[in-house]
């Protein structure tokens, strides 16, 4: 299992409690599929640098874990179809 370092911003115009479900549902797709997360950090609401679906600000999240590959492929689709997440990226620590 590699480490990866994984960023991502979720809107502000829905619910505090949606906020968190989705956040927790990220984690958990690593989580369930072998994955451990060593670290996981709320950054707290910040402004947007320019608008992204019409959004000018997002809660930004950092996850620090280690996961096979596999689990990283499914973060990412489920990812791009996740309606309340506006970014996200994904590095793999140890790589130049």
């Amino acid at each position: 299992m590699s480490k990866y370092e994984i960023m991502f911003i979720i809107k502000t115009t829905i619910e505090e409690k949606a906020v968190k479900e989705t956040a927790d549902g990220l984690k958990k797709i690593l989580t369930s599929m072998g994955g451990k997360v060593i670290d996981f950090r709320e950054l707290g609401q910040k402004e947007l640098a320019y608008p992204i679906k019409k959004e000018i600000s997002g809660f930004y999240y950092v996850l620090n874990c280690e996961a096979p590959a596999e689990a990283i492929a499914e973060f990412e689709r489920k990812g791009r179809i996740n309606e309340n997440l506006l970014r996200h990226l994904i590095i793999k620590e140890g790589e130049e």
